[in-house]
């Protein structure tokens, strides 16, 4: 089976309730190969393990598609206080936030007050907030409400390109020029051929091209990748075109190719680890899965265990 075709396939499956109902009642304990833990408190201890071998962090509280904006303003309240944990425990970590969590699908005024709060409270305290880039109806909402905040004062904001959607050069040229922070991503979300590529080729040379127009244009990128051909892509054309270790930094998730971050952090290269935390794990979960047979195998062979 094709990347492409498996990736389509594990994520329609994941849609189906009854897939959804056994996962969440027996997958907790698979799934805590990629969850820091349920509370703060877990996620922070994991946070200051991982600083001790160089690695940053930022600390995502998982959470998508609420129902009312009192879930949103759950959410908001949680991430003021991972903000606030953060500066009294001085990690090297920043935080990553998903705007529907904050009630983009529900009311747009309501969305931009909640993350404009924490914002401004991370700027308080010198510590960046990526806003997570969802599945196409919210992409562009999603890239307003970055270019609305850091046309203002706070620009310790910025937001994730994807690079499997058709429309992701022209996004990452009117946000280079506005020098916005990104992270860059293959794409996690199944979408249609008319939005998004389905060869996974495609996706690597457009993945590249993303790359080298930041780097070349000297602005600060993460690229968000556990693919060895674009990590070894990324770090020769920056040795080949004199750009600096600490003009990017290299972004994998918790749970996977933990001694590749370790190796990439000895070697001088900023490494920061995206580590989750909370109850709301499924659908993360299942992006992980559906990313790549390897990560289903390692579920499978633990099991039994």
């Amino acid at each position: 089976m094709g990347a492409g075709l498996y990736r389509r396939t594990m994520l329609t499956i994941s849609n189906n309730k009854l897939v959804e109902h056994l996962s969440t009642r027996y997958g907790r304990k698979l799934a805590s190969k990629f969850i820091a833990g349920d509370n703060l408190e877990e996620a922070m201890d994991r946070t200051e393990e991982l600083n001790k071998q160089g690695i940053m962090v930022t600390l995502d509280h998982l959470g998508e598609g609420i129902k009312d904006l009192k879930e949103a303003e759950g959410y908001r309240d949680e991430y003021l206080r991972i903000v606030r944990e953060i500066a009294k425990r001085k990690v090297n970590a920043n935080v990553s936030l998903k705007p529907t969590q904050f009630g983009l699908a529900l009311d747009k005024e309501q969305c931009y007050a909640n993350i404009r709060a924490v914002v401004s409270e991370a700027k308080y305290s010198r510590i960046f907030v990526r806003l997570d880039m969802e599945d196409t109806p919210y992409t562009q909402a999603t890239i307003d409400l970055v270019r609305k905040m850091h046309a203002g004062w706070m620009t310790n904001v910025g937001t994730v390109i994807q690079a499997y959607l058709h429309r992701s050069e022209e996004d990452v040229e009117k946000l280079s020029n506005e020098k916005v922070n990104l992270r860059l991503v293959k794409g996690a979300y199944k979408e249609p051929p008319e939005v998004a590529y389905q060869n996974a080729g495609q996706v690597l040379d457009n993945f590249k091209k993303l790359i080298e127009h930041r780097l070349t244009n000297g602005i600060y990128t993460a690229v968000a990748s556990h693919d060895d051909r674009i990590i070894n892509w990324t770090k020769k054309f920056a040795a080949a075109n004199n750009i600096a270790r600490d003009a990017f930094e290299f972004q994998m998730l918790y749970g996977l190719r933990m001694n590749k971050q370790a190796e990439l952090a000895e070697e001088g290269y900023r490494v920061r680890c995206y580590v989750p935390y909370g109850t709301m794990w499924y659908p993360y979960y299942t992006r992980r899965l559906a990313e790549k047979p390897a990560n289903l195998a390692l579920v499978l062979r633990n099991m039994f265990k």
